[in-house]
């Protein structure tokens, strides 16, 4: 994982990319529930879990993007930088204990509004498991 960065537009370039790690346990999905209120069972009931389509508990999918806004905001663009927007698209599930990879890649930058556009997307070892697009508005140097 690469070190905290400073946002800084005049430094952006199409093309640039980033990355985080992280793996979610049970005490982390746990803590998640009870932060958001969402106590769904199919994430903290193994027996529930187990009658289900995932046949075991998965973690919240919104946990799994929180991932995403790490990224953009502590790699690229990095600290500074503020969401505008960010699409969703679940498309895998994230079992407790998966090691998520997200990634964001810069598509677009406009310089005159101060935004960038970027490519999102969390995978789990070669699967993809969520994608999407951030728009982030970005200081410059001053």
């Amino acid at each position: 994982m690469s070190e905290v960065k400073k946002a800084n537009l005049d430094e952006i370039e199409v093309g640039q990319k980033a990355f985080v790690e992280r793996a979610f346990d049970e005490a982390a999905v746990r803590t998640f529930a009870e932060l958001s209120g969402d106590f769904n069972p199919v994430h903290l009931d193994a027996d529930f879990a187990a009658g289900t389509r995932f046949g075991k508990p998965i973690v919240h999918g919104l946990l799994t993007a929180s991932l995403i806004s790490t990224v953009v905001g502590t790699r690229l663009p990095g600290q500074g930088s503020i969401y505008v927007s960010q699409t969703l698209r679940f498309r895998a599930p994230v079992f407790v204990g998966d090691t998520v990879r997200a990634e964001a890649e810069v598509t677009e930058v406009h310089r005159e509004r101060r935004r960038v556009a970027l490519a999102t997307r969390c995978l789990v070892g070669e699967r993809v498991v969520i994608t999407g697009e951030a728009v982030m508005w970005v200081p410059s140097e001053e």
